[in-house]
């Protein structure tokens, strides 16, 4: 997220060392998108055939390789081919760092989990705009694609000293050192390339189409996503002309982002130690993963017209700015709760299927709209372009709280809800059969 917001840093000094315009120097900033969108449909069939680690230690070095690339190219077209494969070869790793997390933490504690996962995340996107008009102003901008390779070498140094966590794998590797000849159940996200497509293109195309919660959860989830990014591409066109700021003190108001990001995994835990009904798993109903969305889905609608309302020269910048953080803090709460949801109200293939859905249709949405915005600003203000945004926002008010009610109907009454109902683990052990071999698991 860093090597993506960092660019907003250079997009005045993009504009005019390659006389264009706004408008294709903002598509700079969302080209990557388009190749991260693809990393939900392959990245899981690379996982369960080679686990977390080999993927990581490809990816993060094809993605160093085109940092590297885009800071030493000459014209703007080189910067877009660069900056898309840099998305294209990163995007797994944004994928699979949360099966990571979910091998290593228990289901019953996802929204924890998830909080401290999606902190980083809002914390890279925010800090990228901090970080780059520091880096802009004493070094240029070449040097933003620098400090990103730092970055990117000590997540890679990182990867490399980790084990590999992914249960499947980890099975794979001591069922082969005790018997050459032992072999897995079949992967459940497909084998032949006709059933892998099912899983992660077929299946969440049908879901997109018929399945309630993913088609509510997914609207909510790619507003808010598509918000949360032009952020990053109009804050600095209001703040220079409602308040003349310039780099970096543009980049500092970001930090208002990481503030948001702080509060939303403070009200999130809370929200997921409030006392539920438990199964005799220990588990909870997983509809009260749904707290925080509850409470996100009304800090956005009305931080969208605060923002909106009072970015203007006659109100102190830090009014808005304040706005921003909690406007932040609503969006990461909100996607903390669905994606939480999502994991586990699907049996394995339907979440793979839910999870692909949603996570393509948000990172497409975001890339699309982070393209236009700058026009959308010009034609109607951006007083009512955030309005604009929160009324539609206002609109989908009472899906969490519809899905809170209605969510366990509808899962047991869907297509997907009974296929493959057991986890990969219980079939394994129903397949193997003897003790020797379960025991690998543990």
């Amino acid at each position: 997220m860093y090597g993506t917001t960092t660019y907003t840093s250079a997009l005045q000094g993009i504009v005019k060392t390659f006389s264009i315009t706004p408008r294709l120097a903002s598509f700079g900033f969302t080209i990557p998108f388009f190749g991260v969108f693809f990393a939900p449909i392959y990245t899981p069939h690379l996982s369960e055939r080679y686990g977390r680690r080999p993927i990581y230690l490809t990816s993060l070095p094809l993605f160093s390789l085109f940092v590297i690339i885009g800071g030493l190219a000459t014209t703007f077209p080189q910067i877009l081919v660069a900056r898309f494969f840099a998305g294209l070869t990163g995007g797994p790793c944004l994928v699979l760092i949360e099966g990571t997390f979910a091998d290593i933490w228990m289901a019953s504690r996802t929204v924890t989990y998830y909080s401290f996962l999606s902190l980083a995340l809002y914390c890279g996107a925010g800090l990228g705009p901090v970080i780059g008009g520091y880096v802009l102003t004493g070094l240029g901008p070449g040097a933003l694609s620098w400090v990103a390779l730092l970055f990117a070498t000590f997540s890679l140094a990182l990867a490399g000293s980790m084990p590999e966590t992914y249960g499947r794998e980890i099975l794979r590797r001591r069922g082969k050192a005790r018997n050459p000849n032992f072999m897995l159940p079949p992967a459940l996200s497909g084998v032949t390339l006709k059933e892998m497509a099912t899983h992660t293109v077929i299946n969440p195309v049908r879901m997109m189409v018929s399945e309630p919660l993913v088609i509510a959860i997914s609207l909510v989830l790619a507003l808010n996503f598509a918000v949360v990014f032009t952020w990053f591409v109009t804050v600095p066109v209001v703040l220079q002309t409602a308040y003349n700021w310039e780099q970096p003190k543009i980049g500092l108001a970001f930090l208002s982002a990481v503030l948001g990001a702080i509060a939303a995994v403070v009200s999130s835990v809370a929200a997921d130690a409030i006392p539920v009904k438990r199964d005799s798993a220990g588990m909870r109903s997983i509809e009260a993963r749904l707290y925080p969305a509850m409470l996100g889905v009304i800090l956005v609608a009305g931080s969208l017209f605060w923002v909106g309302f009072t970015a203007r020269p006659d109100v102190p910048a830090l009014v808005p700015i304040l706005g921003t953080a909690v406007y932040v803090w609503g969006n990461m709460s909100i996607i903390i709760s669905f994606i939480s949801y999502l994991f586990d109200a699907y049996p394995p293939t339907g979440t793979l299927s839910a999870l692909t859905a949603t996570a393509c249709f948000r990172i497409l949405s975001a890339g699309i709209l982070s393209i236009f915005i700058l026009d959308m600003f010009n034609a109607v203000t951006g007083k009512w372009a955030l309005s604009i945004f929160g009324f539609i926002s206002l609109g989908m008010l009472p899906v969490p709280f519809a899905i809170f009610f209605l969510g366990e109907t509808l899962r047991r009454k869907s297509r997907f809800s009974d296929r493959h109902a057991m986890s990969w683990m219980t079939l394994q052990q129903e397949q193997m059969g003897d003790s020797e071999d379960t025991s690998l698991i543990g």
